[in-house]
């Protein structure tokens, strides 16, 4: 089954440039439909209005860091099953396994590029 390319995908960064970055190759893989959340606090309360498809999360952010984030989506019935792909600049095994606990669909280490993002995104949703 092909994957919807206009499903609503959130995607939460603290900084703006990176959040530029993803919109654009999510674009350059025809995904259009993207909202921003600029922390974890503010990604909750989107998540909270209306619904997403995917959820594509920073590791390090401020108050609310995207580990945080993706335990309160997995604590809540409705966001549970929403697929969360987690951005880190972050290698470190102990990251990776926090983050599988908590119950990550996949992880990108930065820098990545348009090949890598979609490669990721055809493990948790089928092949792009």
């Amino acid at each position: 089954m092909a994957v919807d390319r206009n499903m609503p995908i959130l995607i939460v960064d603290d900084y703006k440039t990176m959040l530029r970055i993803i919109r654009n190759l999510l674009r350059q893989l025809d995904f259009q439909n993207v909202e921003e959340a600029g922390d974890g606090a503010s990604a909750l309360q989107l998540l909270e209005s209306r619904e997403f498809s995917l959820i594509i999360s920073d590791w390090n952010m401020e108050p609310m860091t995207g580990l945080q984030l993706l335990r309160e989506v997995r604590k809540s019935p409705r966001l549970k099953a929403i697929p969360f792909i987690m951005i880190t600049a972050e290698s470190k095994t102990d990251n990776v396994i926090a983050a599988k606990e908590a119950g990550v669909s996949n992880y990108i280490v930065k820098p990545f590029n348009a090949e890598t993002l979609k490669a990721k995104l055809s493990s948790v949703l089928g092949p792009i």
